[in-house]
């Protein structure tokens, strides 16, 4: 009787400790690094979206020590970076069927690489390999003439496309998307 007690009072235990855990996973928003999303709406009403977690500088030197130079980054934190296209793309003159995919970088002080992935559902800094790349594709890199202190990820519109760009600390990489 009292084994079955026990084993009973454990199972709940484990159960609201399942309960609890599961809820506090749900609320992203109070993470360091809290969800962010950006999105482009395109010609013929079709959008671009990313989903990502936008990590604080905090007074860290970010890239070339946070994050290094010459490897591949998941550009954010947390999960990670989804991009999502309704129409098939020129990103940077490379061609993106529409589609879901995680882009990452690959960060240099002079130049930076967006690099879109096919496989999709990662966690953290995992980077499936280039076997999955769909491309890599060269980023412009610009100074900001003041430091970020939330790494951010927006789209600025023009004409029928728009311009991808990422801001932290004091650096731009930016790559140009029209619809194909």
């Amino acid at each position: 009787m009292n084994k079955n007690i026990a084993m009973c009072m454990g199972l709940f235990v484990c159960l609201a400790s399942w309960i609890a855990s599961s809820a506090c996973a749900q609320d992203k928003s109070s993470r360091p690094s809290p969800p962010a999303k950006a999105e482009c709406k395109l010609d013929g009403g079709k959008t671009i979206g990313v989903d990502y977690s936008s990590p604080r500088t905090r007074g860290r030197k970010i890239y070339g020590e946070l994050v290094p130079f010459g490897e591949v980054w998941r550009a954010g934190a947390n999960e990670a970076t989804k991009l999502v296209t309704a129409a098939d793309l020129s990103v940077g003159g490379t061609t993106v069927p529409a589609g879901s995919y995680t882009i990452f970088t690959i960060p240099n002080a002079d130049k930076w690489t967006l690099v879109i992935s096919k496989k999709t559902g990662e966690w953290g800094t995992a980077y499936p390999g280039a076997k999955e790349d769909l491309a890599r594709i060269d980023m412009k890199v610009s100074k900001l003439p003041s430091a970020v202190e939330n790494f951010t990820i927006a789209f600025d519109q023009s004409g029928g496309g728009c311009t991808l760009r990422m801001d932290w600390e004091t650096t731009r990489a930016s790559v140009d998307i029209a619809k194909k």
